[in-house]
């Protein structure tokens, strides 16, 4: 890598101790943040707005991007080939995800440099990182469900254009129908993946149940998915926040390394909720259209 003119990180203390390889100022730094309690342990909305201030404190420290090409600490790590670094970062609880000003996030750029041992680091970290901030944010999440009113909504999407002939038999479309219920959740589809220009299709739904369920067996929070064809049920939880073992993060860093990477998806940044009228030009009610990707939504309070 090219030398990096250190003054344009000044401002930063973490990208300034990665790119000077100061390991004890980056220590001192990590040390001095604040400690987030074990995830199991979080179980009421106080506590949870209280450990999500702490984990800001920390992400504004260790993942902060006001810097050239808006690069986290992690990726200069990644650029520099510094596996101390970037295992000090992952164990501080640093955003493997978060892209740079070029869309890729730490871990695209260290399979993209043949950084093999950072990538091994990030994979074997981001599950108890994903974990934790999922128990982290749990009891508000439930507790807001809770407060809203009980409703059914149907999301219908689909694609047009005016360049691209037939774009709408080729991308993909569904329509998703939602029920809230107290704390729970319930998503029926039939997308179950788009690759390339293959559209997945199955008969699925999602269930959140925050309340748990009835007779006690299924804890308050769990997320399963239902398979209604093979008559299925599976705890997608399961085994969440456990460490993968070492055979298991090499499995997927090879992987990783053997797929093409890009970059999917759609900027709706520029995109506004748009009111559809009829042919009288009269606006229907709890109807909208997103930007050019149309998505039609109706919702009905309880």
């Amino acid at each position: 890598m090219s030398a990096v003119d250190v003054s344009k990180y000044e401002h930063s203390p973490v990208h300034k101790a990665i790119i000077l390889k100061d390991y004890a100022g980056l220590r001192k730094i990590l040390a001095g943040l604040p400690r987030l309690c074990d995830p199991s342990e979080i179980h009421t909305e106080s506590v949870s707005l209280a450990e999500e201030a702490k984990a800001d404190a920390i992400a504004a420290s260790i993942d902060r991007r006001d810097v050239p090409n808006r690069d986290t600490p992690l990726h200069l790590a990644v650029k520099f080939g510094d596996e101390t670094a970037a295992e000090m970062l992952m164990l501080a609880g640093a955003d493997w995800s978060l892209q740079n000003e070029h869309g890729w996030s730490a871990l695209q750029e260290a399979i993209c440099n043949r950084e093999e041992g950072i990538a091994k680091i990030i994979v074997r970290h981001y599950q108890p990182l994903a974990w934790a901030k999922w128990c982290r944010r749990l009891p508000r999440l439930i507790g807001t469900m809770r407060r809203m009113r009980d409703f059914y909504m149907e999301i219908t999407f689909h694609f047009e254009s005016s360049v691209i002939p037939f774009i709408s038999r080729i991308a993909p479309s569904d329509t998703y129908k939602i029920w809230k219920r107290g704390a729970n959740l319930r998503a029926d589809m039939t997308l179950a993946g788009f690759d390339g220009f293959r559209i997945q299709r199955a008969d699925q739904s999602i269930l959140f149940l925050g309340d748990g369920s009835e007779d006690g067996q299924v804890p308050p929070g769990s997320l399963c998915m239902i398979s209604h064809k093979d008559k299925e049920v599976m705890n997608a939880l399961d085994g969440a926040g456990a460490p993968a073992s070492e055979a298991e993060v090499q499995q997927e860093v090879t992987a990783m390394s053997q797929t093409n990477i890009f970059r999917p998806g759609i900027d709706v940044t520029q995109a506004v909720l748009l009111p559809q009228t009829t042919w009288r030009r009269q606006e229907k009610q709890k109807w909208w259209v997103l930007g050019k990707l149309k998505c039609m939504i109706c919702i009905m309070w309880l």
